[in-house]
């Protein structure tokens, strides 16, 4: 008998805690100012969370318009019209091949095919079959493979390496098509990871993107994956890839970022040091971050890259307003590193926004005080 009344006691207890709690918070919806449900983003301008979107980083529009082009018609033809009209040495083909690669496996994934069926990103099939010479194409039938492989395959089984074998050859076949492209090298840096490239095959890997785009940021951001601890490397190799590809960024690259990612790679699981995010090493990458996005071009693609991070940092560190102005250049496009490691980009990155919202307001900001 005495069980039973310690048991209705603790019922009874965690009641009223529950009541206390819900009053501390606010009756009816109200809440705390500083919580991050006190503040509305839409007071701001920021897209709400459903108008997301999680395809890309940035705007892009022309690869936006193309994109919904070829996947309403099923004609390859824009897309290999936009790719050749790209700068092969710039960041742009390398996110637009990744785009493209991206929405003819999101298309298989979601249409498999069947019996009297057609499977999804038939178009890329039909690129590869209509024009096989078009080096446009052959890099994003690479990319396509290589995203398979991660997607689909676990790493190490039969399968996973069947398919990246595949792509390494496939890689092979679209730098012949376009000897100075530097894209077929950068994609088969992710078939470096896949495969445990030694060092040394890595190493002459790299030479290759050296030699043809010293300074692309995405090549950079592909290699780290390899120097961190968790594929072949360790984080003192790691970090030191990333320290020297800054040392030696020329003014205005946004290589001088490349510490930040490094550091983000190799966050702890658990996090057991008071103000971590704080520390020395964090601070001096995250200022090495906004040094590197306020001394690029405007038009630069990487740039929503190194935001997207930031934001995540700041917010971490507590730095409200300086999260706030990042916000305020990137908001409407989630396709990036730390969102798109979620199930739900869009829901991830709209937690982070609420609560650089709630800190910046906590701390006396509003709209009217955030410069525009």
């Amino acid at each position: 008998m005495e069980i039973l009344w310690v048991l209705i006691a603790l019922v009874m207890l965690g009641f009223v805690l529950l009541q206390l709690s819900r009053r501390r918070r606010g009756a009816v919806g109200l809440v705390e100012p500083g919580h991050p449900d006190a503040a509305d983003p839409a007071n701001y301008g920021f897209a709400r969370e459903e108008e997301l979107d999680i395809r890309m980083p940035g705007p892009d529009e022309d690869l936006l318009d193309v994109l919904d082009l070829v996947q309403r018609t099923q004609d390859y033809r824009g897309a290999q019209q936009l790719l050749a009209g790209t700068e092969a040495q710039g960041e742009r083909r390398w996110q637009r091949v990744q785009a493209f690669a991206g929405a003819a496996s999101l298309e298989l994934r979601q249409r498999p095919g069947g019996v009297g069926e057609t499977p999804g990103g038939q178009w890329l099939r039909v690129w590869r079959a209509e024009a096989p010479k078009d080096a446009g194409g052959a890099a994003v039938h690479a990319e396509f493979l290589v995203q398979q492989a991660w997607r689909t395959a676990t790493p190490g089984a039969d399968d996973f390496r069947i398919i990246m074998e595949e792509a390494k050859a496939a890689c092979g076949e679209a730098a012949l098509l376009a000897p100075g492209d530097p894209v077929p090298y950068i994609v088969e840096l992710s078939v470096a990871r896949g495969l445990g490239y030694s060092r040394e095959e890595f190493e002459q890997l790299w030479l290759k993107i050296l030699d043809r785009a010293p300074n692309h940021m995405g090549a950079h951001l592909a290699a780290l994956q390899y120097w961190c601890e968790k594929w072949h490397g360790s984080r003192e190799l790691a970090y030191s890839f990333a320290e020297a590809a800054a040392a030696r960024a020329p003014r205005g690259s946004l290589l001088a970022a490349m510490p930040l990612f490094a550091v983000f790679e190799h966050l702890p699981e658990v996090n057991l040091v008071s103000g971590f995010y704080q520390s020395e090493v964090v601070t001096k990458a995250v200022h090495g971050a906004l040094h590197a996005v306020h001394s690029a071009r405007p038009d630069d693609p990487m740039q929503a890259h190194v935001r997207h991070l930031l934001v995540f940092f700041l917010v971490r560190g507590e730095r409200w307003a300086e999260a706030m102005n990042q916000l305020m250049v990137i908001d409407g496009h989630v396709g990036a590193l730390p969102w798109t490691l979620s199930a739900d980009p869009a829901a991830e990155f709209a937690v982070y926004r609420a609560l650089a919202v709630a800190g910046y307001e906590a701390n006396g900001g509003s709209p009217a005080t955030l410069p525009r």
